[in-house]
């Protein structure tokens, strides 16, 4: 095929991705917004009342993080810590992750990440959302919510994957010669 005729094949098919991705995500808002239960989280303060992660927005987002072993994860919450200004402007933020409290504010130290961080553990949140199908094994991505008054509604959810929407790195690799290959992310990389 013709370097002309292929770049125009490439468009086309880059335009229905991005109709395919807004379409998915139109129907996911679609679905009748589920009413959650008032959950408290561990907060380096104590406990968080889920109300609270909304920080005075209508909106929330909750990223479900699967811990301080997960480099995948790590990964993803490098990149929301870049986009916080942007992403605490439109709506609430917060990250969750099942590690307990001083370990989750040492890494976030460590990684220089400014979003709010809270545990998890000991509480039913990330089990009840279908982020934590069997004991010890949760599962990374991400619930919208909406207030409205007292009440919280989830409204979508998505899960985390390599090549997922949420994380630039992957489509960026896949444009290089030999596109992502063998690579993987890591925790720490060499300086």
């Amino acid at each position: 095929m013709k370097p002309k005729a292929l770049q125009k094949k490439i468009d086309r098919l880059e335009a229905r991705l991005v109709e395919q991705s807004e379409r998915l995500a139109e129907l996911k808002r679609r679905l009748p917004p589920e009413e959650v239960k008032e959950y408290f989280l561990n907060g380096p303060d104590g406990k968080v009342p889920l109300v609270e992660l909304f920080r005075g927005k209508k909106d929330l987002i909750v990223i479900h993080n699967m811990g301080r072993h997960c480099r995948y994860c790590t990964m993803w919450a490098d990149g929301f810590n870049g986009l916080l200004p942007h992403l605490a402007d439109r709506a609430g933020f917060a990250v969750v992750s099942p590690d307990p409290v001083p370990v989750q504010q040492k890494l976030a130290q460590r990684r220089g990440w400014k979003f709010p961080f809270y545990s998890g553990r000991g509480t039913t949140f990330s089990k009840d959302l279908g982020f934590l199908p069997r004991p010890g094994e949760p599962w990374p991505g991400v619930s919208t919510f909406r207030r409205q008054g007292r009440k919280i509604y989830r409204v979508a959810r998505a899960g985390f994957g390599p090549f997922d929407p949420f994380c630039a790195a992957w489509p960026l690799f896949a444009l290089l010669d030999g596109g992502v290959g063998a690579w993987a992310p890591k925790l720490r990389y060499a300086q």
